[in-house]
């Protein structure tokens, strides 16, 4: 099941890039989110192979998942594979500068079932794909905005 959305963004390709790779400030948002994580590597630089597990809750039940960078292309992206309750995730972030101070932003998400009980939750996501569509298109452009209003602040 895949999930896709684009956005541009008021900001240069640099800080952009900055902000979607400040992975000390995506733990702290997921941790005032209700999440625990924790860094796994022990790199001393922000580069791929950096990984970190989680725990969450959702559904009713608490989750727990691993996360790996698998790919780090400054400034035009960076991919992550996940693993959680037999379903395997792959995010793929793609920046494209569109002038010196505008960007966009592409974000896929792509995730597949290794077990049959990954295969039931698939099955019932596909039935509100629509609606999931829209709130994953909602949060990018909630993701895009923040970024565009840090820019704006700092300048």
């Amino acid at each position: 099941m895949k999930f896709s959305s684009k956005e541009d963004i008021e900001a240069p390709i640099a800080f952009v890039f900055d902000a979607i790779t400040d992975f000390d400030a995506l733990e702290r948002q997921a941790l005032r989110r209700g999440a625990d994580v924790q860094r796994t590597d022990k790199l001393d630089k922000t580069g791929a192979g950096m990984s970190w597990k989680a725990s969450f809750p959702f559904r009713g039940k608490d989750r727990k998942a691993v996360a790996k960078l698998v790919s780090y292309d400054a400034p035009n992206g960076v991919g992550f594979v996940s693993e959680t309750g037999g379903l395997h995730g792959s995010v793929k972030v793609d920046l494209v500068q569109l002038s010196p101070r505008r960007t966009r932003i592409s974000v896929e998400l792509d995730l597949n079932p290794n077990s049959m009980s990954a295969r039931l939750l698939l099955q019932s996501l596909r039935l509100a794909k629509t609606n999931l569509m829209r709130r994953f298109k909602k949060r990018v452009g909630f993701f895009a905005d923040d970024i565009e209003e840090r820019y704006f602040r700092q300048r």
